[in-house]
């Protein structure tokens, strides 16, 4: 279920500040959470607390173990992988469809607002830099004109931020370049599926490399859970 589906702006405030925890971790993979929990950290009541967690649960960010016990979703090397093999299944369909019909000013435009990000100080800023760049990936697939398959994008866009902060955190910037995501855009101005299809899912595949490239590289991941 969508953000947009939340009731009232204080319920959309808070699903967004759980995810941004969940995302980097001051909600850690499979930390126990309670309406308790999320009432204290976030400030909202028990009632909506436990509608969040009815939410992200069914957005497989949340799991429950049993009947009373809920907890972060875990992140594991095959979270990563099953991610990957779907948005490499995916994506290059959606960008061969999307073709010339994509917004590319607002493209580029994103793509140059990424580009002035780099100097990430802190979490608030590199989290407002992978949220920038997934703004650049759902505008990439907006004009597809099939709305399951935007849906589907989005959720693995979400659980690809969660992966994507471990390497940001490690590496001080993302698996691939600005100079890369514009040879995307450009390709997808040529209008040729095939090569659309090509470039997207390689450019995938090398992304996914570099992220488990850095994962057995640091021992600090050396975990069930890819903690930082």
């Amino acid at each position: 279920m969508q953000t947009d589906d939340l009731q009232n702006e204080d319920a959309r405030v808070a699903y967004e500040a759980i995810m941004d925890a969940i995302v980097t971790q001051k909600l850690a993979p499979s930390q126990k959470v309670s309406e308790n929990i999320l009432s204290d950290m976030f400030g909202i009541s028990r009632t909506v607390a436990r509608n969040l967690i009815e939410r992200l649960i069914a957005k497989h960010f949340l799991v429950s173990v049993s009947p009373r016990v809920t907890i972060v979703a875990p992140l594991t090397l095959l979270d990563i992988k099953q991610n990957f093999t779907l948005r490499k299944m995916l994506l290059p369909s959606i960008f061969s469809l999307t073709g010339p019909r994509a917004d590319f000013e607002k493209l580029h435009r994103l793509n140059r607002e990424i580009e002035a990000m780099k100097a990430m100080k802190d979490d608030e800023t590199a989290l407002a830099f992978l949220k920038k760049n997934k703004e650049m990936n759902l505008a990439l697939c907006e004009n597809v004109g099939y709305p399951l398959m935007l849906d589907w994008v989005r959720q693995l866009e979400d659980i690809a931020m969660r992966i994507y902060w471990l390497y940001l955190k490690t590496e001080q910037g993302l698996p691939y370049s600005s100079e890369q995501q514009g040879m995307t855009i450009d390709v997808m101005k040529s209008d040729e599926p095939g090569r659309i299809k090509t470039v997207i899912h390689d450019m995938l595949a090398q992304t996914e490399e570099r992220i488990l490239a850095t994962i057995f590289r640091n021992e600090q991941f050396y975990t069930q859970d890819l903690r930082l």
